[in-house]
């Protein structure tokens, strides 16, 4: 379960950014492709985050769709998972997003 580790890491970026304030919230945006699992974060963060300015805080998730557009027929469709296929048989597709995980914002107190 690597998102025990990118949950700390998560924890020590906010730790270095907001020092000793309380945190009430994080806003993350985790997609579909990012290989992170949005529920296995939401439980390592209250485990992480016990004993430091951020114990309580609201963990937030995004989770926005995964799209590719096809090079072979120009279609646009949706990617539920990392098989990079089109519907019309083409794995010549493009990820257009899906693969975010990113810190959207920090609430402070």
């Amino acid at each position: 379960m690597h998102e025990l580790s990118i949950t700390q890491s998560l924890v020590d970026t906010v730790l270095d950014r907001t020092g000793e304030r309380t945190v009430t919230g994080v806003n993350l945006r985790i997609g579909p492709l990012s290989g992170v699992l949005p529920d296995a974060m939401r439980f390592c963060f209250d485990i992480v985050s016990a004993g430091t300015p951020l114990a309580g805080a609201r963990l937030q998730i995004d989770e926005p769709q995964g799209l590719a557009r096809c090079r072979t027929c120009a279609q646009k469709f949706e990617l539920a998972d990392l098989i990079l296929l089109c519907p019309c048989g083409s794995a010549d597709v493009e990820v257009l997003s899906g693969r975010e995980l990113m810190v959207l914002s920090v609430e402070v107190a």
